[in-house]
């Protein structure tokens, strides 16, 4: 058996290599890891998210980690990851585990490792974990197993509901007084998720009319990815241009990424969440700090620090990047491109739950429709257009020989716009000279090229997106 973890777990198919008896064997290799970590008191917390066989997927790790005498704390239902992964910090648990493929499509389900400090665990973790998989496997050692009954009657096994010491945490980190008196009406669709209700729940005694979309059980997310970007959020477009609402909130399966939409049912990315939530912080908050943004985010966020003479550090893609940095650091707030957020005082995990409830605070406090806040974010620190495209090649595409290739073959300009710096930390970056840039990223698990590109307008844009496609053609 060979199993990899990325950058935030294992994922698989279901039935194909995600089974029972490898998730069994996966299940082993982080209890060896747990008692490596804690020999003498090792205890998980394991939570899973509303995908098909989930819950029965998390009882049986949870037999695995009971036949190996860990004290195991077990979600009594669907749960957001980060509420997982904050009950490990809360509990003062050596790791976690929660069961989710995120914004996979329903296909998939998966392993993601959780860290004692309560955000993903590292690349040495995981690495750890696929060595003592392989050992195991190498050994013909089976995983331990002991029934849920019997783990539950020796209290090996314990039932709990995370939710309430997740919800007065968020509590610390928002003013809820404010968003009481912003009698705000929000659309929250958890696209069949892990997030459903979590919005409503939170702001149940507060003036805040919540409308709650897509919020039944449904294992086959209604043949949907859960992923909130605008492609698969035209049910919520809709439900926004034809409903008297003031934002649309979207998190994806399980609620760690966030995307929102206007009144008039357009689309606001993460972008621009993280640099309405990032001015709120900075301005109205005074918070002070660094600000650590992947390489495929934008620039209006180094603008906003530069305001406040803030540095800000540049990571490859990936949450886990962002955690290191904030686990060290007075980190004011981190951010990716896809959506997973998070802020000082919480946890090193994006969280979709958090990040709506502070695009909230945000639109309370400055007493103004969502769009005139974007509007006036790009009038004060863009014009900043951005798109993504996913190009397929006919081969996997060896990132380090990519980037040195292209590092030869940099151009002086591009569509007519001088470079001004190329950045390698991964893929390449080309930063131009009026402010856009472009990010060519093999890749490194199917043979796909992504581009990204920034620029003050969209014609611009595709002229970039154009260069890094005429880039895949040659490698095709």
């Amino acid at each position: 058996m060979t199993v990899k973890f990325g950058t935030d777990g294992w994922r698989a198919v279901i039935s194909e290599e995600f089974t029972f008896d490898n998730l069994r064997l996966v299940a082993q290799a982080i209890a060896d890891f747990i008692r490596e970590e804690n020999p003498t008191d090792p205890s998980v917390v394991i939570g899973f998210d509303t995908r098909f066989l989930s819950d029965r997927y998390a009882a049986e790790v949870a037999c695995v980690m009971a036949a190996n005498d860990i004290q195991t704390l077990l979600a009594r239902a669907d749960t957001p990851t980060p509420t997982i992964s904050y009950a490990v910090f809360d509990r003062k648990a050596t790791a976690g585990v929660m069961i989710t493929a995120s914004h996979n499509p329903p296909r998939y389900n998966g392993v993601k490792l959780k860290a004692s400090y309560g955000g993903s665990a590292s690349v040495e973790h995981h690495r750890r974990v696929e060595g003592l998989l392989e050992r195991n496997v190498a050994d013909g050692r089976p995983a331990r197993l002991m029934s849920i009954e019997e783990a539950i009657r020796q209290e090996r096994v314990v039932k709990f509901d995370p939710s309430w010491a997740y919800y007065e945490h968020l509590g610390s980190l928002l003013d809820l007084d404010i968003i009481h008196e912003g009698e705000l009406r929000v659309v929250h669709d958890s696209m069949y998720g892990a997030g459903r209700r979590m919005i409503s729940e939170m702001l149940t005694r507060t003036r805040t009319n919540v409308l709650n979309l897509r919020d039944e059980m449904n294992p086959g997310f209604g043949g949907i990815h859960p992923e909130p970007i605008a492609r698969h959020l035209t049910l919520l477009a809709s439900v926004m241009q034809n409903s008297n609402r003031h934002a649309g909130l979207a998190t994806d399966g399980d609620a760690d990424r966030i995307g929102a939409m206007d009144a008039r049912g357009q689309f606001v990315d993460p972008h621009r969440i993280f640099g309405l939530i990032l001015r709120h912080l900075l301005k109205k908050r005074g918070m002070r700090g660094r600000v650590v943004r992947t390489v495929s985010t934008t620039r209006m966020i180094d603008r906003i620090a530069a305001e406040y003479g803030l540095e800000v550090v540049e990571t490859p893609v990936g949450f886990g990047h962002i955690a290191d940095l904030m686990i060290g650091d007075h980190v004011v707030m981190g951010g990716e491109e896809s959506g997973g957020m998070s802020i000082y005082g919480h946890i090193p995990e994006g969280d979709g739950v958090l990040m709506g409830l502070l695009l909230l605070e945000v639109m309370a406090e400055a007493h103004q429709p969502l769009h005139v806040l974007v509007d006036d974010l790009l009038e004060t620190y863009g014009p900043a257009q951005y798109a993504r495209t996913d190009l397929k090649l006919s081969r996997p595409v060896n990132k380090s020989e990519l980037t040195r290739k292209l590092i030869d073959t940099a151009p002086n300009a591009i569509s007519g716009v001088q470079v001004e710096e190329v950045r390698t930390s991964d893929g390449i970056k080309y930063y131009l000279d009026d402010g856009s840039w472009l990010l060519i990223r093999p890749s490194g698990t199917e043979p796909v090229l992504r581009v990204y590109a920034e620029a003050p307008s969209d014609q611009r844009v595709k002229a970039l997106l154009d260069f890094g496609e005429a880039i895949a053609a040659a490698e095709k």
